[in-house]
């Protein structure tokens, strides 16, 4: 695994991320938490960004404008099936608690028939773009890469 950065978190962020951490200490002290996919990927493309204009600078060049695009809901009919989530808002953001994840697949499909729980090594590289294997961990506030390739 590989140790990409720290990354900044707001104060709204920190205040769910701690609420998370007492709840989870109380009742499961060995569980370990952490945020994948979408939140991590824009948090370093926020990174990459202000990198890249800082560079540009540098460089005397023009900064370039830039936002992340938000992800489309699927298609009806071509939902692929799903673990147990648990949705709800805290201090004013939308959550959503899994499960680590693999998706099982047909042979010759794209399709996955059945999705089963997984390690976190599992759930990174079943990831289709490699940016979304990042996971930030809530416990030590650093960015994990356990593909190597994020």
């Amino acid at each position: 695994m590989t140790t990409v950065q720290r990354i900044h978190v707001t104060e709204n962020e920190r205040q769910i991320f701690d609420l998370l951490l007492r709840a989870v200490g109380n009742f499961s002290p060995k569980t370990k938490l952490r945020v994948a996919g979408g939140w991590v990927r824009d948090k370093n493309i926020e990174c990459l960004l202000l990198s890249l204009n800082g560079y540009l600078r540098s460089q005397g060049e023009d900064e370039v404008q830039g936002h992340v695009i938000e992800s489309k809901p699927a298609q009806e009919g071509k939902q692929k099936p799903t673990l147990e989530t648990v949705k709800m808002s805290l201090y004013n953001h939308s959550i959503d608690l899994v499960h680590l994840r693999r998706d099982v697949y047909a042979r010759g499909s794209r399709i996955p028939v059945k999705v089963v729980f997984a390690s976190l090594e599992e759930d990174a590289f079943r990831r289709a773009l490699t940016i979304n294997s990042l996971f930030y961990n809530i416990h030590t506030g650093l960015v994990e890469d356990l593909t190597g390739r994020g």
